[in-house]
């Protein structure tokens, strides 16, 4: 039986676990539940002996205080821990995995006794004994994680997270799996987020909230808990709705219906959504511009029409040039032979060629002074 009585832990001035008291006995399985920084994994550490906080308390299996030792001696006490992330050696293959978990005292005698076990509980690590861990899937590595812990033939096994980043199949593969280890007579703490599932195997439960154990009753108990239910279960709570006391509100205009109609397929044109032609609105925003310019500046109205000449005048000026670009000669692909492209002949006259013009680099003239003379030389 492993035993934690008034367990502390703390990390500086952050107490990280205050004053936890949990049991698991042989043949059972206790499942922890409690949010993200409670003190979960904290508690596994400090029975592990791998917590790197100050721990205080009393830690007892089977009567040997756990807490005077080191990881190893308590391995070979009887407890092994599956960490949070396997922690598998993943350039090695899965019968060198287990074997290293073989390695205290208490495992060597039976180690083949053991990993037959491993292999009967387990029937694809047996099938792939020979391939390397990391090629495997996150739910086969965990196997092979929860095997080596099994190879120390451990008395009580505690698991972190094992769920942790598998498939709900996988899961409840896993869980199956567990539930075959217990029946092996070993004691399963293990700490779980998937509170569904993991109650639905054990046979007790712990809350811890804000580092301190707060309830303890048997799974099916927390599993009809309406506390329970609704913070780690995803239900409702179950008290009757007559019970619940509604916030009075003041009554709110109730807002205008509408209606959502589908898009229709047809494209509908601008005259169909507004309901009249553009050329009428055009016209009528034309003569309604002349009527305010007549207005502000009597005798105006002749000039008003000018935007629309000059609009005229503008589109006329466009479809010239769309005339001479209609004319202009056409690029033929060029003959077998000939240098390049060459243009249709023009019904016009050709137009003169362009003027090319060439400048000359200005010339430089030296003079120099003859020596021993009044007279320059031109260079």
């Amino acid at each position: 039986m492993l035993e934690l009585s008034d367990v502390s832990v703390r990390y500086g001035q952050h107490r990280a676990l205050d004053h936890a008291s949990v049991r698991v006995d042989k043949g059972e399985i206790v499942v922890i539940l409690g949010a993200n920084g409670a003190g979960k994994s904290t508690l596994l550490k400090a029975a592990s002996g791998i917590c790197e906080g100050i721990v205080q308390g009393r830690i007892q299996l089977d009567g040997t205080d756990l807490t005077t030792l080191s990881p190893n001696r308590i391995v070979d006490a009887g407890l092994a821990l599956v960490p949070e992330g396997r922690g598998v050696f993943p350039d090695l293959t899965v019968r060198e995995n287990l074997t290293l978990g073989a390695y205290s005292r208490r495992a060597r005698d039976d180690e083949a006794l053991t990993l037959d076990r491993v292999y009967t509980l387990f029937p694809k690590l047996r099938e792939r004994e020979k391939q390397t861990v990391r090629t495997m899937s996150g739910g086969e590595q965990q196997m092979v994680a929860i095997g080596r812990a099994m190879m120390s033939n451990p008395t009580i096994l505690t698991l972190d997270e094992p769920s942790l980043g598998l498939s709900p199949l996988l899961s409840k593969e896993l869980f199956q799996n567990l539930a075959k280890v217990r029946d092996l007579g070993i004691g399963v703490l293990m700490v779980e987020q998937n509170a569904k599932q993991s109650l639905a195997i054990a046979d007790r439960c712990y809350l811890i909230e804000n580092a301190s154990v707060v309830h303890e009753d048997t799974a099916a108990n927390m599993m009809q808990d309406p506390a329970v239910q609704a913070a780690y279960l995803g239900a409702g709570s179950s008290a009757p709705p007559a019970t619940q006391t509604a916030p009075a509100v003041l009554p709110t205009p109730e807002p205008a219906s509408f209606a959502i109609k589908p898009r229709s397929q047809q494209t509908l044109s601008a005259d169909a959504v507004l309901g009249r032609s553009v050329a009428d609105l055009v016209s009528a925003a034309s003569q309604q511009s002349i009527d305010v310019t007549a207005r502000q500046r009597p005798g105006a109205a002749t000039t008003a029409r000018v935007p629309t000449d000059r609009l005229a005048a503008v589109m006329g000026e466009i479809e010239r040039a769309a005339q001479a670009a209609r004319n202009r000669p056409r690029m033929t692909a060029p003959k077998r032979g000939a240098p390049g492209p060459v243009a249709d002949q023009p019904t016009a006259a050709a137009k003169p060629p362009p003027v090319i013009e060439v400048y000359r680099a200005p010339r430089v003239e030296v003079y120099r002074r003859q020596p021993g003379g009044s007279e320059f030389e031109r260079s």
